[in-house]
């Protein structure tokens, strides 16, 4: 919806008519869930959504609903429809479907299936399993079993276009432009007088977020760079030099390289991982601020895939996939108010604002780093000497990425180090020495991806540059799993 350029909210199932009334909503959308229909305390569609009049995409759980409760009838599926389907369009054709081909790919991921519509609505689209792939009715009630959200269905795009555009009357003005202007009188009326201190990490997220309230309260914005030792080869050095050359701001930098690992320290656990470092981050924010003075908030570079990941009061319905350092890995009792204003904002839109904002290319392109750094690319214990290891390994991913000109063609690249151990022969001799993943995706916003087709030559000079220049490493690995089932990130 947003790269249709029309602004949109998630908000609970259960969320009263007063809030949404506040919205002033020209549609809805009801998306998928882990839920089934048939389950006690499932989440039901409201009343008030139902009779409101207006527009409603239902998507997987989203059409299972509306069917369920208007007479439908929905069981458990004989099997399990997961991954590509050829989704064959049903005459008429229906407006959600205007323009698009007879037949196209789109994705699916269902147990439950649809086996009576409910009175008035006839079936738009089938699949070869599916026979209710989609259905509609004439008072503007749409339901798709496939998910067109994700870039597994290529022409999901055009179909939730439709919807908005056909079905609720929009017309797209929602820009990056508009987003900055709201976003800069959003923090002045929430700061007032404060004064903020912000967390930056040398990526795109907290310089966009740092630069949006730079430009909301001037000099009352102090950063603070914070080396937690889990930072890439030269990461350090090289964000540090480009925030106070382009951004031209207060820059504060604290080595908290053995803070952290000493916190670590036999840790193994990914989910206590991420609780420690987020916990030790803002104890570090709480250490400088003091000897700042009075510190009011603390902004971060938050993202809605990962308050959606980790769940909130937003997505309450939503089934935890991990917690991010800066949302669920916070904690509970802080001195500081967070602000957040990228918190609805999908990474493809914080470089549009970015460049926008007029930030540096390389800073806007600049490959996503999970919060907790190397620490999740780290599997198991986090020390020191792996944490080395891992480095030298995923510099030479970087730059032999780099020198066959594939870094802006893929969406993120990184080594992980495993706990494994193998066997192998180096110099006539046996060795038994550990394994390195390789992990190079593709996306669009990272909610989910796909394993990028890197030719084989560039795997190959990886795999030996690894190998010959690692020390105690004798094998690697090529991740080939998608989102979902699996995360970007290993941890």
């Amino acid at each position: 919806m947003r790269e249709c350029n029309v602004y949109c909210e998630l908000v609970p199932w259960n969320a009263g008519p007063e809030r949404l009334s506040a919205l002033n909503p020209r549609g809805f959308i009801l998306s998928g869930g882990p839920a089934s229909v048939y389950q006690e305390g499932a989440p039901f569609l409201a009343p008030h959504i139902l009779n409101s009049g207006l527009p409603i995409l239902g998507i997987c759980y989203g059409m299972q609903l509306l069917a369920h409760q208007l007479g439908g009838e929905v069981l458990p599926g004989t099997r399990r429809e997961y991954g590509h389907a050829e989704l064959r369009l049903n005459e008429p054709v229906a407006a959600i479907f205007a323009g698009l081909p007879p037949s196209f790919q789109v994705w699916m991921s269902h147990g439950d299936v649809i086996t009576r519509l409910p009175a008035g609505f006839r079936a738009l689209a089938h699949t070869e399993n599916s026979p209710l792939a989609a259905m509609g009715n004439d008072a503007g009630l749409t339901g798709l079993q496939f998910h067109p959200e994700v870039v597994h269905t290529p022409l999901g795009k055009e179909i939730i276009k439709n919807f908005l555009y056909r079905e609720c009357g929009l017309r797209g003005n929602w820009t990056p432009g508009s987003y900055i202007m709201e976003t800069i009188a959003r923090i002045q009326e929430q700061v007032g007088d404060g004064k903020v201190i912000c967390a930056l990490s040398g990526g795109v997220d907290s310089a966009v977020a740092a630069t949006l309230i730079h430009r909301a309260i001037g000099d009352r914005l102090t950063c603070v760079f914070v080396n937690n030792g889990l930072l890439r080869l030269h990461e350090a050095e090289t964000a540090l030099e480009t925030f106070r050359h382009h951004l031209h701001m207060n820059v504060v930098y604290v080595d908290a390289t053995d803070r952290f690992l000493a916190r670590l320290e036999g840790v193994v656990d990914p989910e206590q991982k991420r609780r420690i470092i987020g916990e030790e981050f803002v104890r570090v924010f709480e250490g400088e601020a003091l000897k700042l003075g009075r510190i009011d908030f603390l902004a971060q570079g938050t993202l809605y895939p990962d308050v959606i990941e980790s769940t909130s009061y937003d997505t309450n319905a939503a089934a935890k996939i991990k917690t991010h350092h800066n949302v669920g890995g916070l904690p509970e009792e802080m001195n500081f108010t967070l602000v957040e204003p990228l918190r609805y904002l999908f990474k493809d839109e914080v470089r549009r604002v970015g460049a926008e904002l007029g930030l540096p290319e390389e800073m806007v392109w600049r490959q996503p780093f999970p919060g907790p750094g190397l620490a999740v690319r780290v599997i198991g214990g986090v020390t020191a000497q792996r944490l080395e290891t891992l480095r030298l390994a995923d510099a030479i991913v970087t730059r032999e990425i780099q020198l066959a000109g594939l870094h802006r063609q893929v969406w993120q690249y990184f080594a992980v180090l495993t706990p494994l151990q193998t066997v192998g022969v180096m110099g006539d001799g046996r060795t038994y020495a550990n394994v390195v993943a390789v992990r190079i995706v593709n996306s669009d916003d990272g909610m989910t991806a796909d394993w990028a087709r890197i030719p084989y030559e560039v795997l190959a000079r990886i795999s030996s540059r690894i190998v010959n220049e690692v020390p105690g490493v004798n094998r690697v690995v090529y991740d080939i799993s998608s989102k979902p089932p699996s995360t970007i990130e290993w941890e």
